[in-house]
């Protein structure tokens, strides 16, 4: 219990939730983003699965620095958490539309060639990756917009006494 029980009092302990969440953002880089049928579609070795993947990788090292050293990195990890929110939800739409225009050219060709009717295209969804990495890249801005949030504790401005 005492390594546990150390890391549980650690001043720092608010620092392991950032840390799970790159770990999670990370691993979401190596998952399938969207699904269709059984297509399954994004993530490595995609440009954007290596940016989500160095993101992760480097929040988990900012969270793990800031347990070591007891220094705060919060704006660091909203910027990464925006950035790694903003490229999975873009890639996510542009996957999806891409794949489903993917899919209906191919069905259309098939048809031409066999001479049938075309087969209907499964649509698009969401896949564990998409899920995985949007939550993960939510936690560590809601983790990194705590420090906007602790500066703005007085959101109004003092008024000055002037009849003294």
């Amino acid at each position: 219990m005492g390594v546990l029980g150390g890391a549980a009092r650690h001043s720092m302990r608010a620092y392991y939730l950032p840390l799970l969440a790159g770990f999670a953002l990370a691993t979401s880089a190596f998952m399938p983003w969207i699904m269709m049928g059984e297509q399954r579609i994004g993530g490595l070795p995609s440009a954007a699965g290596f940016w989500i993947l160095g993101l992760g990788l480097l929040a988990v090292v900012l969270a793990a620095l800031s347990v070591i050293t007891r220094k705060n990195s919060r704006h660091p990890l909203l910027l990464v958490g925006l950035a790694a929110f903003a490229i999975l939800l873009t890639a996510e739409r542009l996957l999806e539309r891409a794949a489903a225009q993917q899919a209906w050219a191919r069905s259309q060709a098939r048809a031409i060639v066999s001479g049938d009717a075309a087969a209907a295209v499964p649509d698009p969804a969401m896949a564990l990756g998409s899920w995985v990495g949007l939550a993960a890249a939510g936690v560590i801005t809601l983790f990194g917009l705590t420090i906007v949030v602790r500066r703005a504790a007085q959101p109004y401005a003092e008024p000055e006494d002037d009849d003294v």
